[in-house]
């Protein structure tokens, strides 16, 4: 058996590059994940390593509108690797992450609503196309018409 899935945790390093196609939308941004450590007598180190992420379809339009530079974000999807040839002539190589669930993380960019409300949102593709969570209680609005859930524990307290 064989298995292709990565799992990541950063910050997203520039707003999504948006391209749109006669059927189909991407998105592509960077993503950085940092691993501190300290080795034997040595000062503490943190190691940064950024990633190429690609969202298609519903998540690439979630992506332009909610993710944005600093966002903290969770990525769930697959490694894809593909060449191409620069200007130049000459052979590129490129990984990326092609993104299968896109989790916010954190809190909202300035700007972006309530300051300082949590974000859960959690978005999933599948083969027949990319749905938004399963709509609960504590929906939020917002002007693109999505729904988005939130998972803020205190509104879920019994009491």
């Amino acid at each position: 058996m064989s298995f292709n899935k990565v799992i990541l945790v950063g910050n997203v390093g520039k707003d999504p590059e948006i391209r749109r196609f006669e059927n189909n939308i991407k998105a592509s941004f960077s993503l950085a994940t940092s691993e501190t450590y300290t080795p034997r007598g040595g000062d503490k180190v943190t190691q940064t390593e950024w990633h190429n992420i690609v969202a298609w379809r519903r998540l690439a339009e979630l992506s332009e509108n909610y993710i944005r530079k600093g966002s903290q974000i969770l990525v769930e999807g697959k490694l894809r690797y593909r060449s191409y040839d620069d200007r130049d002539g000459n052979k590129r190589y490129i990984v990326e992450v092609e993104a299968d669930v896109i989790q916010l993380l954190g809190r909202k960019p300035d700007g972006q609503g309530q300051q300082g409300q949590n974000q859960g949102q959690g978005y999933q593709g599948n083969n027949n196309g990319y749905s938004s969570p399963p709509q609960s209680p504590s929906q939020t609005g917002n002007d693109s018409g999505e729904d988005l859930t939130t998972h803020d524990t205190a509104d879920d307290l019994p009491f």
